[in-house]
């Protein structure tokens, strides 16, 4: 098996586990992650955050950019374009929403926001020890922080998602931290 087919399995397995978690369970962990990333958000004293919409199985944190909107915080989602490029719209309001590809959300009728950005809030299949992370197999975050983004990286996930290792390839970036 290459490192490529090893990638594609290890996706494939942890999107099982987190499709199969119990919602009673699954409801638990989220909101430790959103009082995790809250807590982290403080500490770093961040302004300006960058946040995926979660779709799917993955990490509802929801009830965390709604106390960030609520407390005045620059929010910034991602909307996925064609070759791989991100484009960061700043939130206003949870109730301007419109899908974008491979079904995730994003800023209806939005602005693009061109400044700095103090964290980064990003999702993953898995992670390893290391800080990095294994995607959906796209590129779109590697692309993104290969740019000029100074920011944060913190991944999050479920614990059950961080792996001893994975092969990293020469694009992958490594983030500044996980958690879990």
């Amino acid at each position: 098996m290459n490192e490529k087919e090893r990638k594609a399995e290890q996706r494939k397995a942890m999107l099982a586990m987190r499709d199969s978690m119990q919602l009673h369970e699954k409801e638990a962990l989220d909101a430790q992650m959103c009082a995790k990333i809250l807590e982290t958000i403080y500490e770093r004293n961040a302004k300006v955050i960058h946040t995926y919409l979660p779709f799917g199985s993955e990490i509802n944190i929801y009830p965390l950019v709604k106390i960030l909107l609520e407390n005045k915080y620059t929010v910034v989602c991602p909307k996925s374009l064609p070759k791989r490029v991100l484009e960061n719209l700043v939130l206003n309001s949870l109730d301007e929403l419109e899908e974008g590809r491979f079904g995730t959300r994003h800023p209806a009728n939005s602005i693009e926001y061109k400044g700095d950005i103090d964290l980064f809030i990003v999702p993953g299949i898995a992670f390893d020890k290391s800080n990095y992370r294994l995607g959906y197999g796209s590129g779109y975050y590697d692309k993104f922080f290969a740019g000029e983004q100074k920011g944060y990286k913190m991944g999050i996930c479920y614990p059950f998602q961080m792996i001893d290792d994975f092969p990293a390839e020469a694009h992958d970036v490594r983030l500044d931290t996980v958690i879990y």
